[in-house]
């Protein structure tokens, strides 16, 4: 009866973490790391071929992402996960495996042309349309027997529609011990889903951390601020832009404004258009309409039951086409624009910024977290001009940001969940969070509530019938940047470090062009050498 800890511990993506118990090897989360990865994860000790299951407890990549690759590597098993999530997985995973698809074939190009070897995506359209086979749509609180020995049950975890925590029954020599995996628990208040559900016993508990040294400010009203915003915006003749996490996101605000346009609350402006320009967002809000009324929470249901969409309103156009991308801004009549990627660092939402940032009349509006050295963090840092599409554009826009509409509990949220068990349990390990978060967080579960956490690295491996450790893995620490789409919420570290990283990667890509230009057209070199200078002679101490 064994766990092992492998992935997101003391980091907060690529979540898998490996249970050996009562006869079958099984996966909770198969995700894939992005951002900056700061620890060495240790490989599985088991090959994909011999895993007999996956639970999965939502579809951000971050925790499904490399589902398709365990696939590709010969996992032949089944994922479990709720119905919701099995139905948002197709088209995230079918959105990762393109992107992929689209970043190896660029650089593929740039390889050809300098006879370097060829590189492959880790998996692609075939893969993922392969292992959705395996995936198997399981009801809230339906108990689900894995084997002679181990059952589970998914409760609501209220980060995403379909997110789940996993409570885990593992029977072993007449011995039962039930293990829950948190999953990411969800912020309090939110549209559309409910709260996250508590728990009430458990021996052991994987709880994540992702800001446990975080407070969210509960006195903002992301309803009225989008009012304010959206009246002054459209007063002035300009457009509402709005960069948003495709899945979850964009679908809250899709519920606000049709909240706005119910209660009419933009005078003077009662049929302005919103669109939403981002085909994953179009996919997963068709997946937020379908017959998923057990995911949301009881506002949601009583709209549903009266006949209405929560998500839908007269003036909303779902833009998949790149001519209907392209449409939206030869249109000069005053607007919403939701696209994305959320950080801006890709996707549809570049050209929307690229033609509206040079407006006064319009305005950027931030409704996410902005990763040190993304464009979205650029523009809240109060940038003057920005590069797109190797053009330079001034900020004349209004810049604003909707704070803590975050979808992670934060450390008050987190002390809820565990204060909700009703007896002490063996053991918290602690996951998914920085350095920073799980020491805080430890260190109030310790005080406050007298229970022993743990904070394992990965390659730790705990007996969980004898209640002690088999292996305490030591940190291998690592610095690198972890290529691909984000998802889900960035990882957190000290802002000065990470902004003087992403001055020096800034470095390396000017590096890279300097040599790009070998053999250019002298008045481009000449150009280019004034511009450096200039630089240095701004920013030299």
């Amino acid at each position: 009866m064994k766990l092992h800890f492998i992935g997101a511990d003391h980091e907060v993506t690529g979540s898998l973490h490996y249970v050996d118990a009562a006869g079958l090897k099984i996966l909770v989360d198969c995700g894939m790391e992005q951002g900056r990865n700061y620890y060495e994860n240790a490989p599985l000790p088991v090959k994909y071929s011999e895993i007999d299951y996956i639970l999965l407890t939502h579809a951000h990549i971050d925790h499904a992402g490399m589902i398709p690759l365990a696939y590709k590597n010969g996992f032949n098993g089944t994922v479990v996960t709720t119905k919701a999530t099995q139905a948002l997985s197709e088209i995230m995973l079918r959105d990762s495996a393109h992107i992929q698809m689209q970043e190896v074939e660029w650089k593929n190009r740039k390889a050809r042309r300098a006879g370097e070897a060829e590189q492959t995506p880790s998996y692609d359209l075939t893969d993922v349309a392969n292992v959705l086979e395996h995936f198997h749509g399981v009801d809230y609180h339906q108990m689900v027997e894995l084997g002679d020995g181990i059952r589970v049950r998914f409760v609501d975890a209220g980060h995403l529609l379909g997110s789940a925590s996993i409570e885990m029954w593992i029977t072993e020599e007449g011995v039962t011990k039930k293990l829950v995996f948190s999953g990411d628990i969800g912020n309090f208040g939110k549209p559309l889903i409910r709260d996250p559900e508590y728990i009430k016993d458990a021996d052991y508990i994987l709880m994540e951390s992702t800001y446990g040294a975080r407070f969210h400010d509960t006195s903002i009203d992301h309803l009225e601020d989008l009012v304010e915003i959206t009246q002054r915006t459209l007063d002035r003749g300009g457009n509402v832009v709005m960069p948003a996490f495709a899945v979850g996101r964009t679908q809250e605000l899709l519920y606000l404004f049709r909240q706005i346009k119910q209660e009419h609350r933009i005078v003077g402006h009662d049929d302005f258009p919103v669109y939403v320009d981002s085909p994953l967002a179009v996919d997963a809000t068709h997946v937020f309409t379908q017959n998923l009324q057990d995911c949301y929470d009881d506002e949601t249901r009583a709209l549903v039951e009266r006949g209405m969409n929560p998500i839908s309103f007269r003036g909303l156009h779902l833009a998949i086409t790149r001519e209907e991308s392209k449409a939206i801004n030869f249109d000069e009549t005053p607007k919403v624009i939701i696209s994305a990627s959320g950080m801006c660092d890709a996707g549809r939402i570049r050209h929307h910024i690229k033609y509206n940032l040079w407006r006064p009349e319009s305005t950027i509006v931030f409704a996410g977290y902005q990763a040190e050295g993304t464009l979205g963090r650029a523009l809240l840092d109060g940038a003057d001009y920005v590069k797109l599409f190797g053009e330079e554009i001034a900020v004349k826009a209004e810049i604003a940001q909707m704070a803590d509409m975050s979808s992670h509990a934060d450390q008050k949220g987190l002390m809820n969940w565990i204060r909700a068990y009703e007896k002490a349990p063996e053991r918290v390990f602690l996951v998914h969070g920085n350095d920073d978060g799980m020491e805080a967080l430890s260190k109030l579960i310790e005080d406050e509530l007298h229970y022993t956490v743990n904070c394992p690295y990965s390659g730790s491996v705990f007996d969980l019938m004898k209640n002690e450790w088999e292996r305490i893995a030591e940190p291998k620490k690592i610095e690198r940047l972890i290529p691909g789409g984000v998802y889900g919420e960035a990882k957190r570290r000290k802002s000065s470090d990470a902004a003087y990283d992403a001055l020096m990667a800034a470095y390396q890509k000017l590096a890279a062009a300097v040599k790009a230009n070998y053999g250019g057209a002298n008045k481009d070199l000449i150009r280019f050498t004034n511009q450096i200078l200039s630089l240095y002679d701004k920013w030299i101490r």
